[in-house]
């Protein structure tokens, strides 16, 4: 008895050919990746808050993006640890909208600096949010766009502020 393994893209295929007059038959199939493990993230899924970004150079934020991140979470009273936290720029995350939803269930969605057409979300103005049927998308910009413009800034955190005590 021997066994051969085929590979074809994401399926994997296991035969055992017993004999020469039997029929070689599959015996097991890879799942695919599942929901559960779909996604690479910091934080927690459980109060439904989830801030997506895309940051190519860091495995979530710039040092000076966390830090004002941070920040912000305490003056909300979430604190960093009660959010997820998703980067897009994973080359692991799906930048699939549904994909997304489906994992982390969230009600609350932050884009921080991810333009809505990316995930084939309809045009929101930046701090403004759009309610879906489950959970309602907030646009806003990147930290580093915020740290360059007060008045970005501004706008941001009385939006915010308002968004996420709703």
């Amino acid at each position: 008895m021997s066994e051969d393994i085929y590979s074809f893209g994401d399926d994997l295929y296991v035969n055992e050919i017993q004999n020469e007059q039997s029929e070689a038959e599959p015996i097991a199939v890879a799942q695919e990746p599942t929901a559960q493990e779909a996604f690479i993230y910091q934080g927690s899924k459980a109060k439904g808050v989830l801030f997506i970004l895309r940051y190519p150079d860091y495995p979530y934020f710039s040092p000076e993006a966390e830090d004002a991140f941070n920040k912000m979470m305490d003056a909300v009273k979430l604190g960093p640890e009660n959010v997820a936290v998703v980067n897009l720029a994973n080359a692991h995350n799906p930048n699939d909208f549904k994909q997304i939803m489906q994992y982390f269930t969230p009600t609350k969605i932050i884009l921080l600096g991810v333009e809505p057409i990316s995930l084939k979300l309809p045009l929101i103005a930046h701090n403004s949010y759009m309610k879906g049927k489950i959970a309602t998308v907030f646009n806003t910009f990147s930290f580093e766009e915020m740290f360059a413009n007060q008045d970005k800034k501004k706008a941001f955190w009385q939006e915010f502020k308002t968004f996420i005590q709703s």
